[in-house]
């Protein structure tokens, strides 16, 4: 399964950048038809700022994607783990695994995703990342094994904490 982040208020824009053109499609629209296309069943998108545009989307690409939207009331307090955990508790309850993507970066490559899909199953590592130039990327993958923990961090928590505390159980692509 897959969580995309897509509660942002989009202040600096100016405009709800998800529903921007974007090639044929929209910015969100490009960013599920790659997680769907490297093989992802369950997309789950998280949405706050711009709900109603965003959640519109949602319905639509759902016609042609495996997508749903779940909406994130603490979007505009509780910063970006406030929508991880909001995701995590609204997965497949069958789900072995979460994708954490950024629902805003139309130019993630499909291969990008199989990679770090497929060094989950070789390793059975729990946090799988990407990385560039020794720098954690998105998407990043955790394992179930971490959902309940994650899920209980204070909301005044950044997600780098949490991460930093597992680096030595991070597998890297």
């Amino acid at each position: 399964s897959a969580i995309l982040l897509a509660a942002g208020e989009s202040r600096r824009m100016g405009q709800p950048k998800l529903v921007m053109p974007w090639g044929g499609t929209t910015v969100l629209g490009q960013v599920v038809a790659t997680f769907a296309a490297a093989g992802i069943e369950g997309i789950l998108v998280v949405t706050g700022g711009a709900r109603r545009e965003v959640e519109q989307l949602v319905a639509q690409l759902s016609n042609q994607y495996p997508v749903r939207a779940v909406y994130n009331p603490e979007h505009a307090r509780g910063e970006m783990l406030s929508s991880i955990q909001t995701g995590l508790a609204n997965l497949n309850p069958n789900a072995d695994a979460a994708l954490i993507g950024l629902g805003d970066q139309p130019q993630v490559r499909t291969a990008t995703i199989k990679s770090i899909c497929a060094a989950y199953i070789r390793t059975e590592a729990p946090l799988v990342f990407p990385s560039f130039e020794n720098r954690r990327g998105h998407p990043w993958l955790a394992s179930r094994t971490f959902w309940a923990e994650v899920l209980a961090l204070p909301q005044t928590t950044n997600p780098r904490q949490f991460i930093n505390n597992y680096t030595g159980r991070i597998e890297y692509v």
